[in-house]
């Protein structure tokens, strides 16, 4: 299952409740697939869709997984990242095994 840090959390959470609705969640929805990957659509959904897999954390972030990209991220880690200029950018990374 597709696990989130806490800052992705945060972040998540902001973002959603800009539109102020309690119900709106991050949305994952595979685009394009091919040999090298998928290719993720990402959007502020109101709610989830039918099929739709949801995740939710205790801070009241949820994240809504289509069916096919729930798929795809089974084995990802959801954080935020700092690109050269400044700019927060979602990333998905593998998780780490745990010993």
């Amino acid at each position: 299952m597709l696990a989130m840090t806490d800052a992705a959390a945060e972040a998540i959470s902001a973002l959603t409740a800009q539109d102020g609705q309690e119900s709106a969640g991050l949305r994952f929805a595979v685009r394009e697939e091919n040999e090298s990957g998928a290719q993720l659509a990402l959007s502020i959904a109101p709610s989830p869709e039918e099929g739709d897999q949801v995740l939710g954390t205790d801070s009241g972030a949820k994240v809504f997984l289509e069916p096919q990209a729930a798929t795809f991220l089974d084995d990802k880690v959801l954080d935020i990242q700092q690109d050269d200029q400044g700019q927060l950018n979602f990333a998905v990374m593998q998780q780490q095994e745990e010993a």
